[in-house]
């Protein structure tokens, strides 16, 4: 037999059906491997911040016993309540003993409120997730299409405006444009409803108690609530948004113009194709994972709260809790806070994993 017959003859025989039936099972392995990676990263994210926060928190000069009980207080007291709050204990100790209440979703009481984080937590942070999420809308809404507008026509006047708008973004006071704004708007036009989230008068029709108010009017069909409610969060919600615009425009005009200097452009214009349909077709899609990562990094800053924003609105949110948490050197509140704006950030980061796999194929 010729060395030509046998190589046509080792090539007829079928492969092995135990290696077929393995590569499900290396698949399922690779993947389980990869989640038990990504879950292994973020307890030792979250860990870390809470350490850090924490051992910080214990070695700022305040004095929690302070907050709770004031400074005319009885040595008697003071003994008491530092007690109570295990602060005899070494740091370490405390600190294992955090560990465990956050493990049970216990993250302590806040001394300004008399009432658990976790708790306070909830009730606070569905007003900002609201504003936060009305702002990026508006914020992504307008600033993808400008940034890719100012990337088409570069050096054009309307590449000039939308640069000059997003640095007015980047520059201007949102407190004072919030000021100017509730003053003309609100003030003089009536236009728009005053500071806080709803009218005294409409804030008992409200049915159903999820904390976000625009949801609950729609869903119960109290579309006057609704209207009432929006007037309050139109204001602060577009001046977010405007930051986070200038912020996502600006990126966005860079990417676009990066892709459109590459040669698979100039091919497509050279084979007949529209210039729109080049650049929203092809160049778009090429930015497209670029993009998911600035709105959702703009997405984490708002929910981590416009401070400024809502002192001047006041807005009953999560920036405005930990503001006065700090000032009255709440260190349980403040950790807990802290604790969240990391577990954000990280759960953002997580859900862009997951919209890279779905906008671009390659990555799967």
């Amino acid at each position: 037999m010729t060395t030509e017959t046998r190589m046509v003859d080792q090539s007829d025989v079928p492969r092995r059906p135990d290696r077929e039936a393995a590569r499900p099972r290396r698949r399922l392995l690779a993947r389980g491997r990869a989640v038990a990676s990504t879950a292994l990263s973020v307890c030792i994210t979250l860990l870390g911040l809470a350490a850090l926060t924490f051992f910080i928190g214990r070695l700022l000069p305040l004095d929690p016993v302070v907050a709770v009980l004031g400074d005319n207080v009885t040595k008697e007291a003071y003994d008491a309540m530092y007690h109570q709050l295990g602060l005899d204990q070494p740091l370490i100790v405390q600190f294992g003993s955090y560990l465990h209440g956050i493990l049970t979703l216990d993250l302590g009481t806040a001394l300004t409120t008399g009432k658990p984080v976790l708790q306070d937590i909830a009730r606070v942070f569905p007003a900002t997730l609201e504003l936060a999420s009305v702002a990026v809308v508006i914020g992504t809404g307008l600033g993808i299409p400008a940034g890719v507008f100012s990337a088409m026509y570069r050096d054009t006047w309307l590449d000039h405006l939308v640069r000059v708008i997003g640095l007015l973004g980047h520059s201007t006071p949102n407190f004072w444009l919030g000021l100017m704004g509730l003053v003309l708007l609100y003030g003089k036009l009536g236009w728009i409803g005053g500071p806080g989230r709803i009218d005294l008068a409409y804030e008992f029709d409200l049915v159903d108690g999820s904390g976000f108010y625009l949801l609950d009017a729609a869903r119960s069909g109290s579309w006057d609530v609704f209207a009432n409610v929006f007037s309050h969060i139109v204001l602060p919600a577009s001046l977010l948004g405007f930051s986070a615009m200038a912020y996502i425009s600006r990126m966005t005009r860079s990417f676009m113009i990066e892709q459109l200097g590459q040669e698979y452009v100039v091919t497509a214009r050279a084979k007949g194709l529209s210039w729109a349909r080049t650049v929203w077709i092809h160049a778009f899609r090429n930015i497209a994972v670029q993009v998911v990562t600035v709105v959702a990094l703009s997405y984490a800053f708002l929910l981590e709260g416009a401070v400024l924003t809502e002192t001047v609105f006041a807005w009953p949110g999560f920036g405005r809790y930990l503001t006065n948490a700090l000032l009255a050197g709440d260190m349980n509140a403040v950790v807990g806070c802290t604790l969240l704006i990391g577990l954000i950030f990280v759960t953002l980061n997580l859900l862009c994993d997951v919209l890279y796999r779905i906008v671009d194929p390659r990555t799967r």
